[in-house]
């Protein structure tokens, strides 16, 4: 089928995962900055100040910084119609708590926008996508502070004015729900936590991002009423292990916590009556300021973005034994095939998930996360043959196009790493994502040169066919 006339087809990165330029024309360090590489096996460390001879891959990344009219070009051939990208922070306000903003930063965004625009493609703009400025960590322990808020609203406003005729679609931060989990502790919240209080600092911090959301909304409409400003959420799809209602309660349980919370706070406006007895049974309590009750419900976003790699499986039995999967992991789902890091392949999961979101909020969605990480080969004539990489992203196609005969209203499709870019999970480029090989490896050493995989030449027919022409011949 056809998607709908205007339908946002394109590809998505991070400034911390493929942007680079880490230290040039005043652009300060960020969380992120402060992450070592890693591997599939062997973890990232976060230091808290930099290392001799220790490799951090954000510092050059893929050096879009360097390469962004390049970049943009191919990404106007595959002809994309948006470009979800976020604004490094920490370059727009080095340490984060400055009055004045570095005008070196603002001119490179305006030249970025400038070149989409000159391809005809609409950008879209996380505002905080792991990468805050670790001024705040060091200041403040990041979104753990209520003084972080001011400091969000401050880059908000500045980056608002500055591009308010150049950006329309904004996204507030990235899978803010990634702080329901202690994965997401300084990653997402800049926190720096031991084990005994970090579920009351995860929780605290994610307030303090629900009301610097909701000001950010307030704000955006203020300066221009045509923004549209969206949540988005790192959707974890859990199946039950079996019908034994231990697993049916535990699987509502976990898309309560980890998926409905922020959905509702930022869509709904207020906290879900769930949340009351989970923050009770978790020993955590929620610092509200006078007049957040009001905030949260003046700043309801305009849709609701998510990102969806893969469903897990959760079993109350405690014996059964646990496979690796995105943020969480879970029990092994034999009717499923799984990535080369081991990750649940499941496009019905996505059709299920569409549904679930849009009947519990009926706004526009948009999915602006979906891809599979892949070991790519490249061939002796230089080419990369991602059959399995066409396949992953057309059955997610179908699905999602399946979930629009169901009656979803979808916005558009950002598949994630439209370009090679470094793992945020583990730091390595050997993960490859992107329709465009990059030239660099988990040590980073290469060229950067930049090649079409076999995945870009099919990406490129089915915007053109607007989602009809699917197959890989």
């Amino acid at each position: 089928m056809k998607m709908k006339q205007g339908f946002l087809w394109g590809g998505a990165t991070a400034a911390n995962q493929f942007e680079g330029g880490w230290n040039k024309d005043g652009k300060g360090a960020s969380t992120s900055d402060m992450m070592t590489g890693g591997t599939h096996t062997v973890p990232r460390r976060i230091t808290p100040v930099l290392e001799e001879k220790t490799y951090y891959p954000s510092h050059e990344a893929i050096d879009f910084y360097g390469h962004y009219k390049e970049d943009i070009k191919m990404f106007g051939e595959m002809g994309f119609k948006t470009f979800r990208m976020s604004i490094a922070w920490s370059r727009i306000f080095p340490k984060g708590y400055e009055l004045e903003p570095n005008e070196e930063g603002l001119k490179f965004y305006d030249g970025v926008f400038d070149e989409l625009r000159k391809n005809n493609i609409e950008p879209l703009v996380t505002i905080s996508h792991y990468e805050m400025p670790f001024g705040l960590t060091e200041k403040y322990n990041g979104w753990a502070s209520r003084e972080v808020i001011e400091c969000y609203v401050r880059y908000c406003d500045v980056i608002f004015k500055r591009y308010k005729d150049k950006v329309k679609y904004w996204l507030t931060f990235n899978e803010i729900n990634c702080l329901t989990i202690p994965f997401g502790a300084f990653m997402a919240g800049g926190i720096i936590a031991d084990e005994k209080n970090t579920d009351q600092l995860r929780f605290q911090a994610l307030h303090h991002q629900f009301i610097a959301s909701a000001k950010a909304v307030k704000l955006g409409h203020k300066i221009n009423p045509d923004l549209k400003i969206g949540c988005m959420i790192a959707y974890m799809c859990s199946y039950p292990n079996t019908c034994n209602p231990d697993d049916i309660l535990l699987a509502q349980n976990k898309d309560q916590i980890n998926n409905m919370l922020c959905g509702d706070v930022q869509v709904r406006g207020y906290y879900p009556k769930f949340a009351a007895r989970y923050f009770e049974e978790n020993k955590i309590k929620i610092v509200m300021e006078e007049g957040d009750v009001e905030i949260l419900q003046e700043g309801c976003v305009d849709f609701y973005s998510f990102s969806y790699y893969m469903s897990s499986v959760v079993s109350s039995d405690p014996s059964v034994e646990e496979v690796e999967g995105n943020l969480l992991g879970g029990a092994k789902n034999p009717y499923l095939k799984v990535s080369d890091w081991g990750w649940a392949i499941d496009p019905k999961g996505l059709r299920w998930t569409l549904n679930n979101i849009y009947d519990r909020y009926q706004i526009p969605l948009m999915v602006v996360e979906n891809g599979l990480g892949a070991a790519d080969i490249v061939n002796e004539d230089g080419t990369v043959n991602d059959d399995y990489r066409i396949d992953y992203l057309r059955d997610h196609i179908v699905q999602m196009e399946e979930a629009v005969k169901d009656g979803v209203e979808l916005m558009g499709y950002t598949m994630w790493g439209c370009i090679d870019l470094v793992s945020a999970s583990t730091g390595e480029m050997k993960k490859r994502y992107g329709f465009i090989y990059v030239d660099k490896d988990n040590d980073g050493k290469g060229t950067l040169a930049r090649s079409r995989k076999k995945s870009f030449y099919w990406y490129k027919k089915v915007i053109a066919s607007n989602g009809e022409k699917l197959s890989n011949s």
